[in-house]
């Protein structure tokens, strides 16, 4: 999830996207994202299990931030909302 087109980046994994990046952008929760105003979905993964997630998770982490938005521009190059996608 990002701020902006090359604003702050967020990562993280669910089991639900829909009612997670929906919280996200109802700031439901306190925290990075609601204080950085992080709610739009530029970039997403589906993965078969819960442990596989996480794995991703942590690998993209660590990756530079270089690196994370060319992942972004390689798919979503002008930086859409994505969940106008997924909750169809």
């Amino acid at each position: 999830m990002a701020s902006a087109p090359h604003g702050t980046l967020y990562i993280g994994m669910t089991n639900n996207l829909v009612r997670r990046v929906w919280e996200h952008k109802k700031h439901v929760m306190e925290g990075f994202t609601d204080k950085y105003d992080v709610t739009t979905l530029v970039w997403f993964e589906v993965h078969i299990t819960a442990e596989a997630a996480i794995t991703r998770e942590k690998a993209l982490k660590r990756y530079k931030r270089a690196w994370k938005v060319e992942l972004i521009k390689a798919d979503n190059p002008d930086w859409n909302d994505l969940y106008e996608i997924i909750v169809k």
